[in-house]
């Protein structure tokens, strides 16, 4: 197995962090993998907001119950403006999916840097865009909750149940 087939069958969605501060460093390494992912016709639509400040993690905390005491969380969004349209379907745009594409490097990142992170969509959209003040043109996709795993984490019962290779090609 590959190295990247490793990082990405070690990673889990943690759901329990310990309060451990992530290192700038760290931090840094992780959001360059944002900046690196690719986006339909490179048009870079991603915009991240790091939610670390005790006060901004109480305003995650109102919009979402799924935050599990991680010290950040990565607010994914994609401007609107910015990415690209359908020629023939102007309202079939590549945002939501190159804001996934930018959340799964970020999750595999973390993974890279020793952290635990945690997709999360349950969280209320409307509350996080008027909480954090976003602009109108950005739409929030995922939070992310990124830190160190408490020492009771641990990968869900079905973390391994995957179906076979042929099973999911036709």
């Amino acid at each position: 197995m590959t190295a990247f087939l490793d990082l990405a069958a070690a990673r889990y969605s943690v759901r329990s962090f310990c309060p451990r501060a992530v290192e700038p460093e760290k931090l840094a390494r992780v959001l360059s993998a944002a900046r690196l992912a690719p986006t339909a016709c490179n048009n870079q639509p991603q915009r991240i907001k790091v939610i670390s400040a005790p006060t901004d993690l109480a305003k995650a905390d109102e919009c979402t119950p799924c935050r599990f005491g991680a010290p950040v969380v990565l607010l994914v969004c994609y401007d609107k403006t910015v990415c690209w349209r359908h020629p023939t379907n102007n309202a079939l745009t590549s945002g939501a999916i190159d804001a996934s594409i930018v959340t799964t490097h970020l999750m595999l990142a973390a993974q890279d840097a020793g952290l635990g992170s945690c997709w999360v969509m349950k969280f209320d959209v409307a509350k996080t865009a008027e909480l954090f003040a976003l602009p109108e043109n950005f739409v929030p996709v995922a939070m992310l909750p990124i830190g160190y795993g408490a020492a009771d984490a641990a990968p869900s019962d079905r973390h391994e149940s995957r179906f076979e290779v042929e099973k999911i090609l036709f």
